[in-house]
């Protein structure tokens, strides 16, 4: 590790230095961020002498691969709202298919009588971006937000994913888990962390990479599938058919290297900005509760599967199980 961070530092940016060299230096690819001088990604090995797999390469975006659609410009819409106060209380196109809010949303501040707020953030006071309560601790809907094809502000505070990473994140080697992501300044519950990044691909080269792969379960720890609105009854082609996948294995952001946990503190939640491309909808990682500075940030792999615990006691379906090694003290033993 100290062999690489001196290689860096005294060759890159020279005269003499090698460009292919510097394309495949994670350091250079940290730096180039616009990100980076408020908002470092740092690396950090105090364990062993273990450097990240150099065919790795960071990206602050994801990347459409191969034969993943796309919608059509004329497909694409954002809300007409003439300002923020309208996205919040009126008919904001953005948020029709948002679940109805709770009481505790209600504006007692309004002039004729309470408004009920539309969006999924507290939008004033201590908590302004945070995720509300219902959403974090009591729902699995998905998360809209205004965009970049809005007429509100870019100040709308239904834009908070959008808005990208707020705070810094550093990668740091475990003792017994690989590498792992840690934040070194506190983190509240509720607030949104990154998006889980990498090269969107369709579900059939997803399926050919897994078959590549030394070890296929290995494979899954770095494919999610984007499969929050598939429906083959849908009359959206785009969702009719199996859904994409993200594939963070080889480029992807500091949230690919987050462990797992049976217990973790943070949760991930489907984004859609443009509704025309909800098949390929963000992974945004949101704090779910108060997480001090230097925590190991988690979270569970395989949240919301209910057949996890059954094959866990079925021996022959315990043969091909991945154990699990979070040391949490509710830890299923299991990861698949």
């Amino acid at each position: 590790m100290e062999a690489e961070t001196k290689k860096h530092f005294y060759n890159h940016g020279s005269s003499d230095a090698d460009p292919d060299e510097q394309d495949g230096c994670h350091w250079c690819q940290i730096r180039s961020f616009a990100t980076h001088e408020k908002l470092p990604i740092s690396i950090v090995n105090r364990i062993d002498g273990e450097v990240l797999n150099p065919d790795f390469r960071f990206i602050d975006h994801s990347v459409i691969g191969d034969g993943v659609p796309v919608a059509d410009s004329a497909f694409r819409v954002g809300c007409d709202c003439e300002d923020d106060e309208e996205c919040m209380y009126s008919s904001c196109q953005c948020l029709d298919e948002m679940a109805a809010g709770s009481d505790e949303e209600l504006d007692d501040g309004a002039v004729n009588k309470p408004r009920r707020k539309r969006f999924a953030y507290h939008s004033r006071g201590a908590k302004a971006g945070l995720l509300r309560t219902r959403i974090l601790e009591h729902s699995r809907d998905a998360i809209y937000e205004c965009h970049d094809g809005c007429s509100c502000s870019p100040d709308c505070p239904n834009r908070v994913v959008e808005r990208g990473r707020t705070v810094p994140l550093q990668i740091f080697r475990t003792k017994d888990r690989g590498w792992g992501v840690r934040c070194p300044v506190p983190l509240r519950k509720g607030q949104f962390v990154d998006r889980y990044l990498g090269e969107i691909i369709t579900n059939a080269e997803a399926d050919r990479r897994r078959k590549a792969s030394s070890r296929a379960q290995r494979k899954d720890v770095y494919l999610f599938a984007l499969d929050k609105f598939s429906d083959p009854k849908s009359i959206d082609p785009l969702l009719k058919g199996a859904p994409m996948e993200v594939d963070g294995e080889f480029m992807s952001g500091p949230t690919r290297f987050i462990n797992h946990s049976c217990d973790p503190n943070m949760r991930i939640f489907a984004r859609v900005g443009d509704h025309a491309d909800k098949h390929i909808h963000d992974l945004a990682l949101f704090a779910i509760r108060d997480i001090p500075p230097n925590e190991e940030l988690t979270f569970d792999y395989v949240d919301g599967a209910e057949d996890l615990d059954n094959d866990a006691h079925d021996p022959a379906k315990m043969k091909g199980m991945t154990p699990c090694l979070c040391g949490s003290e509710n830890c299923r033993g299991w990861l698949w």
